[in-house]
């Protein structure tokens, strides 16, 4: 039975300020739930984060970490190490799903409709132009940091003006439409919400600010798009191996009446557990609180 829970949150990633948030609410509610509950905060002392788990001995790990090293796979090798189960997705799973043009090579492998696109220098881009418009983004990070959407031969040169030549990026054709993300909980399909902007696309800040974004759960959407929706959820999420609950995010371009296109972006292994987060929005849609959802993540937990 698990009783002691260790929650690392923080981390060195660009997404530190959203983990720690996500972990706070997510202790809370493990206390809530009876839990002897201890929050770690990963910084760049990791022989302390492992002093503190060998000291306090958890039952389990709730991974609250976003990004680097604490959703591509590194801290669930280590726990892996240490025989501690944890939440959310193992190595494998984990560090595909982080790299966007691996998880695109996957979705297309089981027919899964992606953007067109790849990854591309700054050089590539210089000789070989792509079409506007397009959105840029890094291969490997989360929270929609970075992202930039170019329209015209202006945004470009101030693009490539900040864009390091050595540094690859992820370049895809622009899909206008609608936002939409879907989440699967313990390998069943959970939900769909669309994310309506006040002003811009769904950003970092649109994110995480209150009052920028609004959520329409369920995602209005014809009954064609919404089983093809699940059912492109579903095939990620097994086709990566994932476990625990996972988020991924779609463009529905219904500009064309009668062409209409469900385009996946990219899989979140460990979503956001923000105030502001999706899945907590689904789960709540299904009558599912946001401390039974924490609750059915721990009792998934363990070790690859």
């Amino acid at each position: 039975m698990v009783k002691k829970v260790a929650v690392i949150m923080g981390g060195m990633s660009h997404e530190r300020d959203v983990s720690l948030v996500s972990g706070k609410s997510v202790t809370d509610a493990l206390k809530k739930k009876g839990y002897i509950v201890k929050a770690i905060d990963l910084n760049n002392n990791i022989p302390n984060m492992i002093q503190q788990l060998n000291t306090f001995k958890p039952d389990v790990v709730f991974n609250a970490l976003h990004g680097k090293f604490g959703e591509d796979g590194c801290l669930q090798g280590l726990l892996n190490l240490m025989q501690i189960p944890y939440t959310h997705s193992g190595v494998m799973a984990s560090a595909i799903g982080m790299n966007k043009e691996q998880t695109r090579y996957l979705a297309k492998m089981v027919d899964i409709k992606i953007a067109r696109g790849g990854l591309r220098t700054k050089d590539q881009m210089m000789k070989k132009p792509f079409p506007f418009p397009y959105v840029v983004k890094p291969n490997a990070d989360g929270s929609s940091i970075g992202v930039v959407i170019v329209r015209n031969k202006k945004e470009q040169a101030a693009l490539f003006k900040k864009w390091p030549k050595t540094k690859t990026l992820l370049v895809e054709e622009y899909i206008p439409g609608r936002e939409l993300s879907a989440a699967v909980l313990g390998d069943k399909y959970l939900g769909s919400v669309e994310l309506v902007t006040k002003s811009g696309f769904y950003d970092y800040k649109n994110k995480y600010t209150n009052g920028k974004t609004t959520h329409i759960v369920p995602a209005p959407i014809p009954d064609k798009i919404a089983k093809q929706l699940e059912k492109y959820t579903m095939q990620i999420h097994q086709a990566l191996g994932c476990r625990g609950v996972t988020r991924s995010d779609f463009r529905y371009d219904d500009t064309d009446k009668k062409h209409p296109r469900l385009i996946f972006l990219e899989i979140n292994t460990n979503p956001g557990m923000t105030p502001l987060s999706l899945v907590p929005d689904i789960a709540k849609s299904k009558k599912i609180t946001y401390d039974t959802l924490v609750d059915m993540l721990v009792k998934e937990a363990k070790c690859d």
